[in-house]
């Protein structure tokens, strides 16, 4: 007896969020996951570097595991919150498809190499974000196609916008696809005339509110960090002729995988091909796509610091497309289908085995170990062990920094916060220039901790002068499962003499 799609598509969601919680349970947390479990430690209406909602599911999960502070706890609201997207996007297409279309684009989202590692497991805006910008344009279809003039349609809508807003600042140009789309097709402007676009929108801005209130009590803080993002490079004569674009382009391909960006790129020029006499629901999934995309697009052609995941939100409206193509040429083409399927899926096993196993257990050693993109995902628990071998967190009036914010965070939750951390660097501490007073440490002695190759003399020069002497005490490996490769110095800071300053605008 064959399972239909709609039970399939349950047991997939089930099992993917199995596999997430075991990854969730063996990785060490991530520079940004380090750092955002102190969202919970320093809460707030908001932050220096994103809005409150990654603070909320880093905290939901602590609550579900009684306070244990482990990475598989900081995550754990992130995974259970996956499995509710998952859910949005069976819906959504199912509702507009069919069960079958449906389960082929909830199987595409799992075998997209961002969303099934990173947006679905680890402690990061970009989970909550897909969430609640799904939400809204699952709801932007009910609203502007399905059940047009709907009230209730449009209130979530606005509860997804708001969601969205909470969680990171893309969210602002979520409405941009539906306002082109009522724009550019007949009819729809009257729209315009009832309750629930207004509607929409003022809860959606109801949810960055505390967002707001943040940034005016910091000095627009947030908001200049984020926009001076996207300035223009004055040294750029040729704007399109620099890595700005290449990372616009380049970005998703590594993210989503060759083999579902390019499906996800035929469905696109499919709409543009077809785009006047497209049916109303995929001329509004093909304005829901293009709105961001030309929006970063802008953005890589002014400025080279771009990320690479920015752009990926739109692509996610072309999955319900690819899941009916997916179906149609399975049909056409079964056995072709299976071992194209087959090959995606292996492909996708071998890379995670291979991330989890570099992570874990260093297999490939990089020199140096700058080199090896995931250092950033271990070791960090080994310096944490030592840390309270030396009993340094049973000495009174102490505190511990390091001179980079991730390197911060990580101490941080390497400790469990035993002790206060600082990051002492005078042009970017993040949060953590919010997070404590310049004087607060005054009188205090502090452990520097550095990993790689300390620079001394710098070291000296830069802190020497608020600091009564500093003294070399530890130089010991940083190790993965045992194995070492980086080194971390310590050095004591005796008795601060003067507040360190920063460049951002503290709370009073």
């Amino acid at each position: 007896m064959r399972m239909d799609s709609r039970r399939a598509a349950v047991w997939l969601i089930a099992f993917t969020t199995a596999l997430r919680l075991i990854w969730a349970a063996i990785l060490e947390p991530s520079n940004d996951e380090s750092y955002h479990w102190l969202y919970t430690v320093y809460p707030d209406l908001s932050f220096f570097d994103h809005p409150p909602m990654t603070m909320v599911f880093v905290k939901l999960g602590l609550l579900l595991c009684g306070g244990w502070v482990h990475p598989f706890s900081i995550r754990l609201g992130f995974v259970l919150l996956f499995a509710g997207t998952q859910w949005i996007l069976h819906r959504w297409t199912d509702r507009w498809f069919g069960p079958r279309p449906a389960f082929a684009a909830l199987l595409a989202l799992n075998l997209t190499g961002y969303y099934t590692a990173f947006a679905s497991t680890f402690a990061l805006p970009d989970g909550p974000f897909l969430f609640f910008a799904m939400l809204t344009y699952w709801q932007l279809c009910e609203a502007l196609v399905k059940r047009p003039g709907a009230l209730a349609a449009w209130f979530w809508v606005g509860v997804g916008f708001a969601g969205a807003m909470a969680s990171k600042y893309h969210a602002i140009f979520l409405p941009a696809g539906a306002v082109l789309y009522i724009l550019i097709t007949p009819g729809q402007r009257r729209v315009l005339r009832t309750p629930g676009p207004y509607l929409a929108t003022l809860l959606g801005f109801a949810g960055f509110l505390p967002v707001l209130i943040w940034n005016f009590d910091h000095d627009w803080a947030s908001i200049k960090f984020q926009g001076g993002r996207a300035k223009s490079d004055p040294l750029n004569p040729a704007p399109l002729i620099h890595e700005g674009p290449l990372k616009w382009f380049g970005g998703p391909v590594i993210y989503l995988l060759p083999w579902i960006w390019f499906w996800l790129v035929v469905e696109m020029v499919r709409c543009v091909r077809n785009f006047g006499t497209l049916e109303p629901i995929r001329r509004l999934l093909f304005c829901l796509c293009v709105s961001p995309l030309a929006f970063f697009f802008a953005v890589s052609v002014k400025s080279k610091d771009v990320l690479l995941h920015w752009p990926l939100i739109g692509f996610v409206p072309m999955y319900l497309l690819l899941g009916v193509n997916w179906i149609r040429l399975k049909d056409r083409h079964p056995q072709t289908t299976r071992w194209f399927l087959g090959f995606w899926i292996v492909s996708l096993l071998v890379l995670v085995g291979l991330v989890l196993g570099q992570s874990r257990f260093g297999i490939i050693r990089a020199a140096p170990p700058a080199k090896d993109p995931s250092a950033d995902m271990g070791g960090w628990e080994s310096v944490g062990d030592e840390i309270r071998s030396r009993g340094w967190l049973d000495e009174e009036n102490t505190f511990f920094f390091a001179n980079r914010w991730y390197d911060s965070g990580q101490l941080a939750f390497a400790i469990r916060g035993q002790r206060p951390t600082a990051c002492y660097n005078s042009l970017d501490a993040r949060g953590f220039a919010f997070w404590s007073q310049p004087a607060d440490y005054l009188g205090r002695t502090g452990y520097f901790v550095v990993a790689d190759e300390p620079n001394e003399a710098e070291i000296r020069r830069e802190y020497g002068p608020f600091f009564e002497r500093i003294d070399t005490v530890a130089e010991f490996p940083m190790t993965r499962m045992g194995n070492p490769f980086r080194t971390v110095r310590v050095y004591k800071c005796v008795n601060q003499l003067l507040p360190y300053p920063f460049a951002y605008t503290a709370k009073p």
